[in-house]
């Protein structure tokens, strides 16, 4: 009998590639544990050398057996003990056909037959398949010694002109197999059983690490979107400032140098600022061990410099404001970018825009932000505004709000967003 614990030849382990486990102590039990076919040549062979030596025995037995049908038997029990992995049901059938064909014509050598193959069936099948066969098993082996006590031709298994009773014999022999059957399907189911645990825990250990790396993967791409949308937020706002501030300079140039070297220095101001902020922002996804610089996120009390930088563009803005601002910097940070993009686009998309207002209302429920403009309205399919309106609507969605984009009541271009407050929030 075997203790490897190896599934059968041409099955999966289950265990996943890149898991990492241990390996069997020893070089014997690593080698073994790597060739199962090597621990099932072993012990057919050792099945065949006992049953070399039950032959020589037999032969000078009264009645010994034909030597063609012990070479026979011995193939097939040696045929079934190499296949037991593969076909466990199918081979246990053929060990007990095997055990009552050994007791008619006397060899006994097949006794162990039923006890490799039931403990493979629990090892590689289910513990309720080890025990259905247990049953079948015991009642071929009551079989067996009916036939054994009855028909069995030499001295090896006495028959009953031997003096002993057959009831006798049968009752001990059929006792004496169906408890050895026991202990094999015992341990079999054991084995099985622990294999099988083992098998779920590095299955669900597996599973736990594709959840982690799916997880990994999905905050990195938050990661991503979130950086994106910073950096399209900055860039496209300092951008717009700088351009209207060059364009302003350029135009003042001629009969007011000294307003345009102030609208250039804006400019050079906007563009240092916009550049440490895309460093911070680059900072975090940087490979190296250095820390990231870091920076206060804008907030409510930004929205001063904002409007102001804005107003030195050349776009003057009108500010109100209702309520008291919540202590909140999630919520702070996407009101001033929904103010600030929607700002942008005014100055790189509006035209004939003479002012621009914002409208901000913290209420006991919901922050209301409210941005317009008394320009033409500009094209829907433009991409710019397009990204912007969806950069936006990602962030006030993800406080549960909503936000509308379009022509104003009367003219120009208006956005408006709604954002719940999380009552549990200070």
């Amino acid at each position: 009998m075997t203790t490897s614990s190896n599934p059968p030849s041409g099955t999966s382990t289950g265990v996943p590639d890149g898991l990492a486990l241990p390996r069997p102590p020893g070089v014997v039990r690593r080698y073994l544990h790597a060739h199962p076919w090597v621990t099932d040549s072993l012990v057919a062979a050792a099945y065949v050398l006992v049953a070399a030596i039950f032959v020589v025995i037999a032969a000078v037995a009264p009645g010994a057996p034909a030597l063609g049908l012990v070479v026979a038997m011995t193939v097939a029990g040696a045929a079934v003990v190499t296949l037991r992995r593969r076909f466990p049901l199918a081979t246990f059938a053929i060990a007990n056909v095997l055990l009552i064909a050994g007791a008619a014509v006397g060899t006994a050598v097949e006794i162990f037959l039923p006890l490799i193959t039931i403990y493979a069936i629990g090892v590689y099948r289910s513990t309720r398949t080890a025990w259905v066969s247990f049953v079948a098993g015991a009642a071929a082996a009551a079989l067996a010694s009916v036939v054994g006590a009855v028909w069995a031709p030499n001295a090896l298994i006495e028959p009953a002109a031997a003096g002993e009773p057959t009831l006798s014999l049968v009752i001990s022999g059929t006792i004496t197999g169906i408890a050895v059957l026991l202990i094999a399907t015992l341990i079999g189911t054991n084995v099985g059983s622990r294999n099988r645990y083992v098998a779920a825990l590095v299955e669900r250990a597996a599973q736990l690490a594709r959840e982690r790396d799916a997880q990994a993967e999905i905050a990195r791409g938050l990661e991503r979107e979130r950086i994106a949308r910073e950096m399209h937020d900055v860039i496209a706002h300092s951008l717009s400032v700088m351009i209207a501030l060059s364009e302003g300079a350029r135009a003042a140039a001629p009969e007011h140098p000294e307003n345009a070297q102030r609208a250039m220095e804006r400019a050079a101001d906007t563009g240092r600022r916009t550049l440490g902020e895309v460093r911070r922002m680059l900072g975090t996804v940087r490979g190296d061990d250095a820390p990231p610089e870091r920076a206060p996120q804008p907030a409510i009390s930004d929205l001063g410099a904002l409007i102001a930088a804005v107003q030195g563009a050349g776009l003057p803005v009108t500010v109100t404001t209702r309520g008291t601002p919540h202590a909140d910097p999630a919520l702070e940070l996407t009101v001033y970018r929904v103010v600030q993009e929607s700002l942008t686009n005014t100055l790189r998309h509006g035209s004939r825009v003479s002012r621009a207002r914002v409208a901000l209302d913290w209420g006991d429920e919901a922050v209301t932000v409210t941005v317009s403009d008394d320009g033409a309205v500009p094209s829907a399919s433009s991409p710019a505004v397009g990204r912007g309106l969806i950069g936006m609507r990602e962030r006030v969605a993800l406080f549960g709000g909503e936000l509308t984009a379009g022509p104003g009541p009367a003219r120009g271009w208006r956005v408006s967003a709604r954002i719940p407050l999380d009552r549990s929030s200070p």
